[in-house]
C-alpha cells in the first residue's frame, strides 16, 4: 500500500492537517494517466473515488432515489474495478477495528 498526503477538501471545509490516503489501485486496464482510481481515507473514515463522470442520461436516472446536492457527484466506475473495491473494503473494516 503507497501513502499519499493531501489537503483534506471534504464537505468544502478547510484542512486543518494533511489527511492521509491510502491508495488502493487505478484501472488496470488504462495507462494510468486519467483514470479510475480509489483510495482510503483511515483517519476520516471515507472512500475517495475518481471516475469517469456520469453523463445527464444517467444524472437523470440516479435522481429516481433524490436529489443530487451541489457538492456530490456521481461517477462510474468498470467492472474491472470489483477487486479494487474489495480491497478498500477490507481497509475500512481493518480500519474501524483499530477505533
Amino acid at each position: 500500500m503507497v501513502r499519499y498526503s493531501r489537503r483534506n477538501s471534504r464537505n468544502s471545509q478547510p484542512a486543518e492537517a494533511a489527511t492521509t490516503l491510502h491508495f488502493i489501485a487505478k484501472d488496470p486496464e488504462t495507462n494510468g494517466d486519467h483514470c479510475p482510481t480509489i483510495w482510503f481515507d483511515d483517519e476520516a473514515g471515507e472512500f475517495v473515488i475518481q471516475g469517469w463522470k456520469a453523463d445527464a442520461a444517467l444524472q437523470a436516472k440516479c435522481l429516481d432515489a433524490g436529489p443530487i446536492p451541489e457538492n456530490e457527484s456521481v461517477v462510474r466506475l468498470p467492472v474491472r474495478m470489483a477487486e479494487a473495491l474489495k480491497e478498500v473494503l477490507d481497509a475500512a473494516a481493518r480500519a474501524a477495528a483499530v477505533r
